[in-house]
Parts: structure tokens; C-alpha cells; sequence
């Protein structure tokens, strides 16, 4: 089960489904989840030759290009797609959401593409963040939905958040797995409860050929283990976010001073950064030993260059 190699899979359909020369339009949501698990580059070798976001008006209009929209099923998202329809800057669109999408809302686009621009709408479950091939997170935020409502119970936002985020997960990865929750939890029962109710009322897409059934999801509720986020883990990776932060795999140091502008913002990535992939379990000792090897690396590497 790799959470990475999942969008990777959707991000290298869309981009070579459409043939040719094409734009790619990304939602304010859609944006962080590509760039975790894409590069510039790539999405340049596959004739993707301009991405931005579908909420920007100010774009050229470029009708000699294709272009490929995926955003998330919302309402923002829907009506940006709808004000793209009514005034089209591109020759034809391919549009992915990325989660299960309601009737309504392809009528809505069928009605509002009046300029018959629309080639292709379809679903691929990429609705979370795939920061490590184990570690994805939904991308709730305390200013954007609260987790609780009063009494610890589940705001509503939040749950419907998470409920959409497993789900995208588990057909992304083709899992139909049997729900444990915490007894002791409401939460963990409430959670578990729509996630089931979800798997039931799309029983066409979660239970169809090639689907493991045997899979287990763990639901466990983390105020009742107060300790473990209050101890400090002394490997690479979790020093890194402990003592400067890391967010969606972007490190910010333009805070360090007199730092050169090519490295204010370091993107961590497995795919792109060996050091990171070799080293991000490391302990404090033995890192230090590799960071060690490293500079004798690039010194013995830096003093035939000058050489030659």
C-alpha cells in the first residue's frame, strides 16, 4: 500500500490520456496534492506546458490547447468550472474530480457547456495527501474545520472531510477493509459508522473485481493516548518537523539569515531527494554519520571539478 505511487498513478493518466499540448487547472486543494507527488519537469515531458488554478480569471485564452481540470467535487470548485464553461479559454476540457460525484453536479455541467468544450468528465480517488508512500492526512486545518462540536463529538465539516478522504483512499489503493474502531470512543463509532454507510451506498465501486475485501482499518481515537504526541522522536524526518515544520513536504527557511533565494523553501521528496529517501529513519548518531559522508562526497566531487 503506497499512498504516493496512488496519485502518482491518476497524475500519469490524466497527462497521458490527453494527447498533445495541454493546460492543467488545479484547484486551490488539488494544487498541494499534485505538487507532493509530481514535479515541474514531468508534467513538462508529458506536453502539460502550463499549470495553474481554475480560480485565476486573468488567464490567456489559448484555444489551440487542451486543457485537463481536476479539482475536488465542491461547491467552489464546481462554480469555478462553471465560470470556465460559460467563457472557455481552451479548445477542449478533460475533467477529473477527485472523489465520488454527485448527479447533480454533471448536470450542472452538462447544462452550463454550451460551447460544447466538454470531451470527458470522470472520477479518480486522489482526495488526500500523500506527503510519505505510509503517511497521507485529509488537510483538516483548526481555521477551516474545526475537529470538535460541543460535547467531543465530530463537527460536521470535519466528518464529512474525513469520511471523503478515507474513502478516496481506499478506492485509490482498492481496499474494502472490515472496520475496528475503540470502544470506548464516539467518535471512533461515529467515524467508523459513515465510513461503512459510504462503502455500502457505492457498493458498485468498492466492491468490484480485484478489490481486497481482506483488509483491516484500525479506527483509534487519540485523546486517549495524551503521551505520545509529547514525546520527541529522534529520527531525520521527525526532527525536521519538530524543529522547523514541515507542510504538505515543503521545509520554509527564509526566516535562516543571509540563506541564498534558490533554497529559501526545500521540497522533501523520496522521488527526487536520495539523501532524504536513505536518511529519513535515521537516528540522531547514525545521521550524523551520513550527513558526514555526504560533505566528503561533495568536497571530493567539488575538488575534481575545479581540477579538470
Amino acid at each position: 500500500m503506497d499512498a504516493v505511487k496512488a496519485i502518482q498513478y491518476y497524475t500519469n493518466r490524466m497527462v497521458t490520456d490527453v494527447s498533445g499540448m495541454k493546460v492543467l487547472l488545479l484547484d486551490r486543494e488539488t494544487t498541494p496534492m499534485i505538487s507532493l507527488v509530481s514535479t515541474q519537469s514531468y508534467l513538462l515531458a508529458k506536453e502539460t506546458y502550463l499549470v495553474d488554478r481554475i480560480e485565476n480569471s486573468g488567464r490567456d485564452t489559448m484555444r489551440h490547447l487542451k486543457c485537463i481540470c481536476f479539482v475536488r467535487p465542491t461547491d467552489a470548485s464546481l462554480q469555478a468550472l462553471l465560470d470556465e464553461l460559460r467563457s472557455p479559454k481552451y479548445g477542449d476540457y478533460y475533467i477529473y474530480f477527485s472523489n465520488i460525484l454527485k448527479k447533480s453536479m454533471i448536470e450542472v455541467l452538462a447544462e452550463n457547456d454550451e460551447s460544447e468544450v466538454v470531451r470527458e468528465i470522470q472520477e479518480f480517488y486522489a482526495d488526500f495527501y500523500a506527503p510519505t508512500p505510509c503517511l497521507f492526512h485529509i488537510g483538516l486545518t483548526p481555521s477551516v474545520h474545526p475537529l470538535f462540536a460541543e460535547g467531543h463529538s465530530w463537527n460536521p465539516g470535519a466528518l464529512g472531510r474525513t469520511v471523503q478522504g478515507l474513502g478516496a483512499l481506499l478506492l485509490s489503493l482498492k481496499k474494502r477493509p472490515n472496520i475496528r474502531y475503540e470502544r470506548n470512543s464516539a467518535m471512533a463509532l461515529k467515524l467508523g459508522q459513515e465510513l461503512e454507510y459510504l462503502m455500502s451506498h457505492e457498493a458498485g465501486l468498492f466492491g468490484t473485481k480485484g478489490v481486497d475485501s481482506h483488509a483491516q482499518l484500525f479506527i483509534v481515537d487519540r485523546k486517549n493516548d495524551p503521551v505520545t504526541p509529547l514525546l520527541t522522536q529522534w529520527t531525520y524526518h521527525a526532527l525536521l518537523y519538530e524543529l522547523i515544520g514541515i507542510n504538505n513536504g515543503r521545509i520554509d527557511l527564509s526566516h535562516v539569515p543571509g540563506i541564498r533565494a534558490e533554497v529559501k523553501e526545500v521540497m522533501l521528496s523520496q522521488d527526487q531527494d536520495t539523501f532524504f529517501k536513505q536518511s529519513q529513519h535515521l537516528n540522531f548518531g547514525d545521521l550524523g554519520a551520513s550527513i558526514k559522508k555526504l560533505v566528503e562526497l561533495y568536497q571530493t566531487n567539488t575538488k575534481s571539478h575545479h581540477q579538470i
